[in-house]
């Protein structure tokens, strides 16, 4: 649509392609939301519960990218000013992560510090989602927060918010 109005219009829009988001307000529903949020809360009921083990959905070898949503937001305003092409853009931090290894640093922000346990019974999904950012940091922007800073925003506000969510 955007390049539809660009092309009849003139108008200077772009189209961005955001990578797997998380942050405050995100869902944490444990059947439906995305795999950090859920992993966030999983963990946080396994501390709390005095669980030994964590569950993790499938092997925990599926690579994922993920994007605080304060840096997704930036990433848009410092698009609008700099990108003027009608290619499509992709918005991420070109660093991945193994399924198994998110749970683990999640693990260590909440201070769950049980095992984890991988349940082969549920899906993987795609073995790898992660974005080409090539074109996004030639133009000069990078994000700001690391994964585990983010996490940790999440958790916090997870935290503060609880009683609202469950």
């Amino acid at each position: 649509m955007t390049q539809a109005l660009r092309l009849q219009y003139g108008l200077d829009y772009i189209s961005v392609i955001p990578t797997n988001l998380y942050g405050p307000g995100d869902s944490f529903d444990l059947e439906n939301s995305h795999v950090l949020s859920a992993l966030v809360r999983k963990t946080h009921e396994a501390l709390y519960n005095n669980r030994q083990t964590l569950s993790v959905w499938g092997s925990g070898k599926p690579i994922r990218e993920f994007l605080y949503v304060d840096d997704c937001a930036s990433a848009c305003v410092y698009l609008a000013n700099n990108c003027h092409d009608q290619r499509p853009i992709n918005i991420g931090t070109g660093e991945a992560i193994s399924v198994a290894n998110l749970a683990r640093k999640i693990s260590d922000i909440v201070g769950f510090d049980g095992g984890l346990e991988f349940d082969l019974s549920k899906p993987d999904g795609a073995p790898n989602k992660m974005l080409n950012v090539t074109r996004l940091h030639n133009l000069g922007w990078k994000h700001e927060f690391s994964l585990e800073e983010g996490i940790r925003r999440t958790y916090d506000w997870y935290l503060a918010n609880i009683d609202t969510l469950l």
